[in-house]
């Protein structure tokens, strides 16, 4: 990824946007990680290869979810709607719908007020959705 992690000028953002970025890259790669791992366990034969890739994998489990909790400290409406989610019985989807109202829906940039014109922080997905209907 280097240096092209950053979708704005990178100048331009402040250290807490960067060290934000720098995390959300650490928390893609440590998935991407977690994903080969399983690939590669599935298919080895030897045991004791297998045990050695068995022990990065939790590893792995524990980078991702030590970097996941940094994120969402950095972002507290994101830890409660994750809260809503995370080790929930029931329908996900449900819960996750029910966790974002819970959360004050719409609203700006973590839990701020939506921009004029906006739809909140909705990219609109769900909308375009229902148009092909």
């Amino acid at each position: 990824m280097g240096f092209e992690q950053y979708h704005e000028p990178a100048g331009e953002l402040s250290a807490e946007t960067r060290t934000f970025a720098r995390m959300c890259a650490n928390l893609t790669e440590e998935a991407e990680a977690i994903g080969w791992y399983e690939q590669r366990i599935s298919l080895e034969q030897d045991p004791a290869a297998r045990a050695i890739m068995m022990d990065s994998l939790v590893e792995e489990y524990k980078h991702f979810s030590m970097e996941l909790e940094y994120l969402f400290r950095a972002k507290p409406r994101w830890r409660e709607i994750a809260r809503g989610i995370l080790f929930q019985d029931g329908d996900i989807v449900a819960n996750g719908t029910a966790a974002e109202a819970a959360a004050g829906g719409g609203g700006g940039h973590d839990g701020g007020p939506a921009p004029a014109g906006s739809n909140g922080p909705s990219l609109g997905i769900g909308s375009l959705k229902e148009q092909n209907r």
